[in-house]
């Protein structure tokens, strides 16, 4: 039989659980981010959208073409800014696209509340 330490979860005894109010905090971060999700996606494909003109305009010329390598550069060192090297740490830069997200989220919740559309 294997040795089981009787004091395994001592060191857990500290914990405490989240309060009522950080969860409901937790849940409108989780929401503004899905109506942002939603929002851009609904923008993004739509009928004539800000996909179908992203390409269109990237793909007019060969000098517009020459923009990818700089696009993907770009989004390159965008993910060197936010990611962190350690797995086990973070970085505060790392939450800025939740705020930006949440921020569209916002933008599109008025939108929806005052226009009844997205």
């Amino acid at each position: 039989m294997a040795n089981v330490d009787p004091n395994k979860y001592l060191k857990n005894k500290d914990i405490k659980a989240e309060s009522k109010f950080s969860v409901l905090i937790a849940i409108v971060r989780m929401g503004l981010m899905l109506i942002g999700i939603i929002g851009i996606a609904m923008e993004m494909f739509r009928d004539n959208g800000w996909l179908s003109k992203l390409l269109g305009k990237l793909f007019e010329s060969t000098t517009t073409m020459m923009f990818i390598p700089v696009i993907i550069f770009i989004i390159w060192l965008l993910n060197r800014w936010i990611s962190s090297p350690n797995k086990s740490e973070t970085k505060k830069s790392g939450d800025f696209p939740m705020y930006i997200m949440m921020a569209v989220g916002a933008y599109y919740l008025f939108r929806l509340y005052s226009t009844g559309a997205f």
